[in-house]
This record gives structure tokens, C-alpha cells and sequence, in this order.
């Protein structure tokens, strides 16, 4: 059973970042217009090669999340199945499917918007209020999740994934991985 702060955070990642188009459910559409905000905040048009990747990438996390998760085979993967998937990670998060990987690296790759190996608070900030979350909030997040540090490297940035989807600590830095600060 997913405690209820636990689903709070799942809800946040599935309505944020997952179902764009704010249907309910995730499905493809939702992942070519997520290709199509991304793409258009980094200044990147179709036929270049930063689209050509995002849009690859962004595909085959949609392919490996339908596979793993539509659980019912209906095209569209809902909350409950979302929280399901989420679940079956936090429970051995060294087994993370492909997908989840390759999720994970994109959005670290995101934030990494100098493409020096880590991310620093504007840069962190910037994406998330580019998905619509208050900056402010953004930055407060990054201060909790960076521990006050200045940067996240991409070691630190895969433990604290792995905090976010498995922590009850309310005060994990894990927790703030996603730019919301309370749930």
C-alpha cells in the first residue's frame, strides 16, 4: 500500500510533467507536447539535432512506460497505474526499468541547461518554472534538495531520484527533487 504523502508526490510528477495536456491520463499526446514545450524553451527547431534527440528520447520513455505500466493495454496510462509503476520501483530501485533510466538522465540533462555535469539553482529553477511551478518555490526546492550547496552533480542527483520515489521522510532532500517544496 502507497502511503498518502508517498501518492502526493506521485500525483505531483504524473500532473506536472506527465500529462501535459491535462486530460487525466498520459498518453502519447501528452509526450509530443512535452516534445514540443522543450524544445521550443531550449530554442531548438524541428529537424535540428537537440529536437531530433529530445523527441527520441522523449518517445522511447513513452514506449517503455505504456509497455510497463497500461497495465489494462487502453493507450493511456492512469493515475493508478502511474502510482502502481512508481510503487514497483521504490521497492528495488537498483531495478529500474529502461525507461525510468533514460526519464531520469533526460530530465538531470534538462536542468544541466551549461552542459558542465551538474545543476545549479538557476538552471534547476528555470526548467521547473518553465513547467509552470513558482521559481521562487523552485529555488527553495533546490536549496533543500542541493543540501545548500551550490551545484548537484549527477551522482547526487541519481540518489536523490531514488529518495523521491521511495523516502516517507518529509525532510529527505529526495523529496524536493521535482521543484515543489511541501505535499
Amino acid at each position: 500500500m502507497v502511503s498518502e504523502f508517498r501518492r502526493k508526490k506521485f500525483q505531483h510528477v504524473f500532473t506536472v510533467f506527465f500529462d501535459t495536456n491535462k486530460s487525466g491520463n498520459i498518453d502519447k499526446k501528452d509526450f509530443e507536447l512535452a516534445i514540443a514545450n522543450i524544445t521550443k524553451l531550449r530554442g531548438w527547431n524541428a529537424g535540428d539535432a537537440k529536437y531530433n534527440e529530445v523527441r527520441d528520447t522523449l518517445l522511447k520513455i513513452w514506449d517503455g512506460l505504456q509497455s510497463r505500466a497500461d497495465s489494462n493495454k487502453d493507450g493511456e496510462v492512469s493515475f493508478d497505474e502511474w502510482v502502481s509503476i512508481c510503487d514497483e520501483y521504490a521497492k528495488n530501485p537498483t531495478a529500474a526499468p529502461e525507461w525510468l533510466r533514460i526519464y531520469s538522465k533526460f530530465i538531470f540533462q534538462l536542468e544541466d541547461a551549461s552542459n558542465d555535469g551538474s545543476i545549479d539553482s538557476e538552471e534547476f529553477s528555470s526548467v521547473y518554472a518553465s513547467f509552470g511551478l513558482n521559481k521562487n518555490e523552485a529555488v527553495t526546492a533546490f536549496q533543500k534538495m542541493s543540501r545548500g550547496k551550490s551545484n548537484v552533480s549527477w551522482a547526487e542527483f541519481q540518489e536523490l531520484w531514488k529518495e523521491y520515489f521511495t523516502s516517507e521522510d518529509v525532510n529527505a532532500p529526495g523529496n524536493f527533487i521535482f521543484g515543489k517544496t511541501s505535499f
